[in-house]
């Protein structure tokens, strides 16, 4: 099966491991500079109990034609008119770097028009509400190569090709710019669990940061830290799968026994 193929085909979405009879769907945000391709793996060893939705920003791969979203706000409005369709059954959350505060901003909206995520996992940030910008007001290619370096995650053969990097540059510093323009709105808390996955030597999270997503729901809130730095969860996959296997099973299995004893 095509990886959109479906009544609700569109260029935002990608379904790796289509799971049609899955109980709960699991929408996945990638980082700053990445692609729905980065959550493929997640998608196949989740299936078939999950359906992951793996969200194609525009600017990239086959989207290249389209210009990157320049303010994380609207970034949050166009997927909840893309993911309202898709939340006819329990849905989650689940973003890493620039993905988790998209997530979160998303949550917040589909909480508001009454389509609330069981579940929100963040990865790789700390709180919305702690955010401070990391640059100064000129993000150029030599800061950004230097970001992209510190953080591994990019394979170093792709730094040496100055084609792809001439192409790749712009999307990567529009999406930098979207974190570091972005600005927390106070407001309501989430009503689903928060979950923060981290890895344990990430000079992008502290601690007070990890911590501070608790004030952001007034539901359950755990963390996990996993062996690592910002891209902990290449290499921890199975540690990170289980993690939300395990959570989304649970969040299922609690709307199941509220909707029992609503009857």
């Amino acid at each position: 099966m095509s990886t959109r193929e479906s009544p609700l085909a569109s260029p935002w979405i990608r379904r790796y491991a289509p799971a049609p009879e899955a109980p709960v769907r699991l929408v996945c945000l990638p980082h700053a500079g990445g692609s729905a391709t980065f959550y493929s793996g997640l998608a196949r060893r989740l299936a078939p109990d999950v359906d992951v939705l793996a969200v194609q920003y525009p600017g990239r791969l086959e989207r290249r034609a389209e210009a990157p979203m320049k303010e994380l706000a609207a970034l949050a409005e166009a997927l909840v008119a893309e993911l309202t369709p898709w939340t006819d059954r329990a849905f989650a959350l689940f973003g890493h770097s620039l993905g988790a505060m998209a997530a979160f901003e998303t949550a917040r909206r589909l909480e508001a028009v009454g389509r609330p995520p069981v579940a929100l996992f963040v990865s790789g940030r700390g709180a919305p509400s702690l955010h401070r910008r990391e640059f100064g007001p000129q993000l150029d290619d030599a800061l950004l190569l230097r970001q992209m370096r510190g953080l591994g995650g990019t394979d170093p053969r792709v730094f040496a090709d100055e084609e792809l990097m001439r192409l790749a540059l712009p999307v990567i510093r529009a999406d930098y710019r979207m974190v570091e323009d972005y600005r927390y709105v106070p407001g309501p808390p989430l009503g689903c669990p928060v979950t923060a996955l981290n890895g344990r030597t990430d000079p992008k999270v502290s601690a007070p940061g990890v911590d501070a997503w608790r004030h952001h729901t007034t539901a359950s809130f755990d963390s996990l830290t996993f062996p690592g730095g910002h891209f902990y969860l290449v290499d921890r996959h199975e540690e990170v799968t289980t993690a939300l296997t395990d959570r989304l099973s649970a969040c299922v299995q609690l709307g199941h026994d509220d909707k029992q004893r609503s009857v």
